[in-house]
């Protein structure tokens, strides 16, 4: 799934107009608030990665486990 931008620009919308409405600055609720819609934005994106890791493999024919050897490098879409 794609990044999901709109929800994003929505909700920080939504929290500056709030923000402006408040008589004293909150800081802290600010950046609670806007981490929260970033955490959230991020979250939405589906991460690929490169085929070809090198992986290590024990077991049996039909009882395989295993892991990754190398690291890859992969693209948030």
């Amino acid at each position: 799934m794609a990044l999901q931008k709109e929800p994003l620009k929505q909700g920080i919308s939504s929290l500056m107009r709030e923000m402006m409405d408040k008589t004293e600055p909150c800081y802290d609720e600010f950046a609670e608030r806007l981490s929260t819609l970033i955490e959230t934005f991020v979250k939405t994106g589906t991460v690929i990665v490169a085929t070809g890791i090198p992986v290590s493999t024990a077991g049996s024919a039909t009882a395989q486990t295993g892991a990754t050897t190398t690291t890859g490098t992969g693209t948030i879409s």
